[in-house]
């Protein structure tokens, strides 16, 4: 079996590929989306997962696997939105788009890490359902603390909360792709 490094690495190697054709065909118009509207995007796909969980079909096409791909990289989006200033340019080059997501990555996957150190992989026993729930509550965080203009008293802040979601929706992209084996 791979190690868990070595499958992370392999399902976000599919998403940036998927994150940089885009960006070639799209450029960054994602550069316009607000914080709020970047979560948006992000409870749709969380919720579609969610539905065809619980009706046990879909009608559309795109498969879950497609959806927590979608997740990862607007996730990806929310880190680097976070990051940019407001004056900073609308169009950004591939190359530079390339280099923000491979450094909010390596952030993300650090804590994944670290996480994976103190709590013994437990993810592994967890179910796709669990994740899609965790994320689902990890939005409505980030709204209550856009709400809150972005001030908490205690707890994590925006950046914590995507890098959380990254991280489920790769777990769950691990253990499915260990289910199709």
């Amino acid at each position: 079996m791979a190690s868990t490094n070595d499958q992370y690495d392999q399902v976000i190697t599919g998403c940036r590929d998927i994150f940089l054709k885009k960006t070639a065909d799209y450029g960054t118009a994602w550069r316009v989306l607000r914080t709020i509207s970047v979560v948006d995007q992000l409870f749709i796909k969380a919720q579609r997962i969610r539905t065809i969980q619980e009706k046990k079909q879909q009608k559309i096409a795109d498969d879950i696997g497609g959806e927590f791909k979608g997740i990862i990289n607007y996730a990806v989006i929310g880190l680097i939105q976070l990051e940019l200033k407001p004056d900073a340019p609308e169009e950004l080059a591939v190359e530079t788009v390339s280099d923000l997501y491979s450094r909010h990555i390596a952030e993300t996957k650090r804590l994944m890490q670290d996480k994976n150190h103190d709590y013994g992989e437990a993810w592994r026993s967890m179910s796709q359902e669990s994740f899609v729930d965790l994320i689902l509550m990890k939005l409505l965080r980030i709204k209550q603390i856009l709400a809150n203009d972005g001030k908490t008293l205690i707890s994590e802040g925006v950046d914590a909360n995507y890098h959380d979601i990254i991280n489920y929706s790769v777990f769950a992209l691990i253990l499915s792709s260990e289910d199709k084996k």
